[in-house]
């Protein structure tokens, strides 16, 4: 089980890896050794998550989503394949938590009447200043 928050866990069945060669530095082994990773995983489909995660999962993973609700993630900057597929897990993990963060409400306030006060000043200052550069008629 991959731990995301809490209260939600997933199921290591759920993500499928592919290993494709991958472009960029690493000599001769780029041409021999595929260390790039795509994970998949169907975010709509995952009986771990809840609708409103699911969407928003899918909201944020934008161009990476699929219109069948598969996150698709690619990773491929470092030289070897297991440190790509932490890095494109961790990727994976890190987009799931910040869909199930849940945004604390905000409640409205008043404002003080020390911040009133400060306010109105702030507008009485500025009259002022705008006053001073009126022209006024020569008597």
């Amino acid at each position: 089980m991959i731990k995301i928050t809490s209260s939600i866990a997933l199921d290591e069945s759920e993500i499928v890896e592919s290993f494709v060669r991958a472009s960029g530095p690493g000599g001769q082994n780029v041409n021999k050794v595929a260390t790039a990773v795509q994970l998949r995983f169907d975010a709509a489909a995952s009986p771990n998550l809840s609708d409103e995660v699911k969407r928003k999962a899918i909201a944020l993973a934008g161009q990476r989503a699929t219109n069948d609700g598969v996150i698709v993630i690619f990773a491929d900057r470092f030289r070897s394949q297991e440190r790509n597929r932490e890095d494109a897990l961790e990727r994976l993990v890190e987009l799931l938590r910040e869909a199930a963060h849940r945004p604390k409400p905000r409640r409205p306030t008043r404002p003080t009447l020390a911040s009133k006060e400060r306010r109105l000043k702030g507008k009485s200052v500025r009259s002022g200043v705008k006053a001073m550069r009126r022209s006024r008629p020569d008597d």
